[in-house]
């Protein structure tokens, strides 16, 4: 910690000296300065052309990844935000299905889906994924940045402002814009190796996981002589998992699994010998059996042994009134031998590990940019690429004592792996141009994200020895089509006057595929789909029901299979007025109907005023929209998810039904339908210039009020629902349901603040950046709930106590970074530290270990600071080398309290994570440029 403190210390002061020197010096070279300084401009928040950053009526930060990209430490769009950009939060996820392998990305606090992502202006549709588990977004669906290269972009820019008067739904916290390179002529490169240096890694391949290698390549050429281009980018990675459990500390072995090991040894695999073990004609062979390898169990005490030899039936015999008057086999040999067995077996308690951490994963990516006049005022273009993503992920480790482990395949039980096969496409074509003093562009979008589940090293319990291995557990799918017509022309009037206007027409396609049979059914111990007869259902040793489905992940069934369309059409216009040289006033409007809900109506109005030259003040309010999306109307799936709550404190397995608003367990618990959420915005702030030291200061205040919040409730639980919604939850065979509904309003406020320093000297140059954001989001008024949910208990399911910390406490409320770029010669450095505020992780627990769960009892994770360092060289114009590290203090989030670590398995929240939970990554990159 004194060493990070130390890093940061002198990066304050470098950057406060550098300024005071650089202003001396500067002060004299004021005309060479102002010769070489560029103005950085700005497309994003205003139809009326660039314009340079600090005279935009709202906030925009510009990130330049193609001059970035040789020394930046990372290298996915998601993880560059998240260190560069503090209104931006965007971290790996782990045990969390289909997330890990998609980041969900937030702006100032809100939601992924309320964040529009546009590539060269137009809108990118979004994943197929709904994100159901336990991570920050919980409910969302937001878009998959990790399937666009990096390398692939000139640069990022990221509007801080609700926009969807102007751009549409998903746009209330902001907009970020990927603009693709144009270059030509040249070809570009990096290939790049890395991993986790950190003694925390915990496998058996000692303190370096994580390794990761990725390969870049970038080409352009002209087409014609006219300024036509293609661009086109190739990317591949290649990512291992990372290691991040403790060592396993629960109860792995009972005295049950330590007879069954002995008679496995002898060729005698007891699971052959029943398949329903309340009524099998083999029960006498089975007793006969445990009482012969019962013997060779050396470590059985001799009244555990004496206690076995003398129990002559499997089950416990009672009297009428429900005594036990003989204990059975099951009594006798459900105790904990963990330790003992571990070493009959050559076994650790490490072998039993979760894979918590990165999943494993391949990337694969090509995207190209085009562009190719077809006269002096008019131009084709297209863009758009190809994302294939396979992606593996660990579950939770079923051990040998649990009814969902058949130890007749699995002796010593085993680790589910849940595989992501990722594919993404995306395709825009157009025609802009001039005509008779008009700018008017023509344009088809079109994308797809899709999700196929293969479920590895698992099972389907119930078919026992007929068992396969592997599932196809079906997939999502989510296809988007835009058209666009947009007219724009500019006017003398004032001192300049832009009108535009356009149209939109957007489908969208959601559909949820079944998988394989086995992957989502439950059989009967005959194999036959199981009929819900009790007397049927196959169990365990000791008579647990063995659950069906593939263990970690159900595959999606016939009644989930969806194929459902919907489309909006919407008309805006956008007129600019500049009064005088000193005010500038942009008013928007934007009508959009859609198919499933209706219409809305909204409106911006921005501003800014030129206090002094180098001196503005600007501001803006504005209505808003998120349509709900197609995926959450829609989707319905059962899963096993790991559950904690009030009535669950230490967390269980069980299975879980996401179910559609319109379904029939959403009538039983008066679930509303959904609609629309609609915000209002407000933004206040100012930007200073001082050219001659090359210095901007920008700060703006925001407020954002949004209404009918659509979030994922909470799992009602069987046990607490009304008699008639339990005889569903029996027909679907689930444990708890949970419903996406417009549940509350919220309120978010902040403040971002960003300084910017240039200085140059006789062979140097050196940037400087501070940003700081600070923000609050917090619910306010009445949960909305109607119907059954007026009951005190159901409506804190409807918005959990856990759904409240996902919104409020799980994305730092305090994130700065403070960066260097030093420039010298052929060399580059690069030091950047940021801090994340404290979070809160979402699941109770007792906190203060009196044994008592309080509703309000959460894991607190404290505020951190995590320094980046990386060096360039350029040995010729061709050949450069990076080395760096990522987090060079390998510091790690606070620890897990006990009771909500897993039995050690979670030593760090899985809920949230303000960086990931990694350590420290140290990488090599060689770049070229032919």
């Amino acid at each position: 910690m004194k060493n990070k403190k130390t890093i940061l210390s002198a990066s304050v002061l470098f950057f406060l000296g550098v300024f005071t020197y650089g202003q001396e010096k500067d002060s004299i070279k004021t005309n060479k300065d102002k010769i070489n300084s560029v103005e950085e401009v700005v497309l994003l928040g205003s139809r009326a052309g660039a314009r340079s950053k600090i005279d935009s009526p709202v906030p925009v930060d510009v990130f330049n990844l193609k001059e970035a990209s040789v020394i930046l430490p990372q290298s996915n769009i998601g993880q560059i935000l998240n260190a560069i950009a503090p209104s931006f939060t965007s971290t790996v996820q782990t045990n969390s299905d289909g997330t890990d392998h998609l980041d969900p990305a937030q702006l100032r606090g809100l939601g992924p889906d309320q964040v529009l992502v546009l590539v060269n202006g137009k809108r990118r549709h979004t994943s197929a994924l709904v994100n159901v588990n336990g991570t920050p977004g919980r409910g969302t669906v937001g878009t998959d940045l990790n399937a666009i290269p990096s390398f692939a972009l000139n640069r990022i820019e990221v509007l801080r402002d609700g926009a969807a008067a102007q751009y549409g739904s998903d746009a209330i916290a902001g907009v970020m814009n990927l603009e693709l390179k144009r270059d030509t002529g040249k070809l570009t490169g990096q290939i790049g190796y890395g991993g986790n240096l950190t003694p925390t890694a915990n496998d058996h391949t000692g303190n370096f996981d994580g390794q990761n290698i990725q390969l870049d390549l970038n080409y352009g050429n002209k087409i014609g002589t006219k300024g036509g281009f293609f661009n086109i980018t190739w990317s591949s990675q290649f990512r291992n998992p990372t290691y991040r459990a403790g060592t396993e500390k629960g109860a792995i072995y009972n005295a049950y699994n330590a007879i069954e090991q002995r008679a496995l040894n002898d060729g005698v695999n007891l699971s052959s010998l029943f398949s329903d073990i309340k009524d099998t004609p083999n029960s006498q062979q089975i007793i006969d059996y445990v009482h012969q390898y019962a013997q060779g169990v050396n470590y059985f005490s001799s009244a555990q042994l004496a206690g076995i030899q003398g129990a002559t039936t499997i089950q416990d015999i009672k009297d009428g009134a429900g005594n036990v008057i003989q204990k059975g086999l099951q009594s006798l040999l459900n105790f904990d031998v963990t330790d003992q067995e571990l070493a009959y077996r050559g076994q650790t308690r490490k072998d039993f590990n979760m894979q918590v951490g990165q999943s494993k994963l391949n990337n694969h990516q090509l995207f190209i940019n085009a562009e190719v006049p077809i006269s002096d005022d008019w131009k084709v273009y297209t863009f758009g690429g190809y994302s294939l993503r396979h992606g593996t992920s660990g579950g939770f480790y079923r051990r040998p004592r649990e009814s969902r482990t058949f130890t007749g395949l699995y002796p010593n039980g085993y680790l589910p792996q849940i595989g992501t096969d990722i594919q993404d496409i995306s395709l825009a074509a157009g025609i802009k141009g001039k005509w008779d003093g008009w700018h008017i562009d023509f344009s088809n979008t079109f994308g797809q994200n899709s999700f196929t589940y293969n479920i590895g090293n698992t099972g389907n319990t119930s078919l026992r020895f007929a068992s396969p291995s592997e599932f196809d557990a079906g997939g999502l799918r989510f296809t988007q089509n835009t058209i666009n017509l947009d007219f724009s022309k500019k006017y003398d009037a004032f001192e300049g006057l832009n009108v535009a206007f356009g149209g939109e027409h957007r489908f969208e396609n959601f559909k949820m595929t079944e998988g394989e049979e086995a992957s989502y059914t439950t059989y009967d111990q005959y194999g036959n789909i199981w009929d819900g007869d009790p007397a049927k259902r196959p169990t365990d040793f000791f008579g647990a029901a063995l659950p069906g489905g593939s263990q970690v992940f159900n595959g999606f069934r016939p009644e989930n299979a969806v194929n459902k369309n919907r489309q909006s059409v919407a008309a805006y216009a956008d007129v600019e007025f500049n009064f005088t040289n000193w005010l500038l006033v942009d008013a928007a409007a934007r009508y959009e109907n859609y198919s499933d809900f209706g219409s809305t109506f909204n409106y911006k109005l921005a501003s800014r005023i030129k206090v002094a030259p180098n001196f503005n003040v600007r501001l803006a309010g504005s209505t808003g929209f998120r349509a709900p999306s197609i995926h959450q109307i829609y989707y319905n799936v059962t899963s096993s998810l790991f559950v904690t709550s009030p009535q669950l404190p230490s967390g269980v397995l069980l299975d879980v039904g996401t179910f559609s608003n319109d379904s029939e367990v959403a009538g039983a618990l008066g679930m509303p339908k959904l609609k629309q959420e609609t915000s209002k915005s407000a933004s206040v702030g100012f930007t200073y210039k001082i050219p001659s030291v090359n210095l901007t200061f920008t700060a703006d205040g925001y407020f954002t009020r949004i209404n009918n919040r659509i979030l994922l409730t909470d799992q009602f639980l069987k046990a607490g629902v009304p008699d008639a919604a339990k005889l569903i939850y029996d027909k679907l065979n689930i444990n708890a349901a949970q419903f996406f509904t417009n549940a509350i309003d919220t309120e978010t406020k902040g403040v971002d603040v960003v300084i910017s320093h240039t200085a140059r000297f006789t062979d140097i140059k050196l940037d400087n950046n501070f940003a700081i954001n600070l923000n609050q989001t917090k619910q306010v008024g009445n949960i909305h709930s109607s119907g059954l949910l007026q009951s005190p208990d159901l409506e804190k399911i409807y918005f959990s106590e856990k759904s409240r910390v996902y919104l409020e406490e799980a994305v730092p409320r305090v994130k700065a970074s403070l960066s260097h770029t030093l420039t010298w010669k052929s060399a580059s450095f690069y030091l950047r530290n940021t801090y994340f505020g404290k979070v809160t992780g979402a699941d109770v627990l007792d906190a203060n270990g009196d044994g008592i769960i309080e509703f309000n009892e959460h894991q607190k994770i404290g505020d951190k600071i995590i320094t980046d360092l990386s060096v360039a060289y350029q040995f010729t114009k061709n050949i450069g080398l990076t080395l760096g590290v990522n987090n060079l203090f390998d510091i790690y989030p606070t620890k897990n309290l006990p009771a909500s670590s897993n039995n050690d398995q979670f030593v760090y929240s899985r809920s949230t994570s303000q960086f990931g939970q990694n350590g420290r990554y140290v990488f090599s990159r060689l770049n070229f440029n032919f």
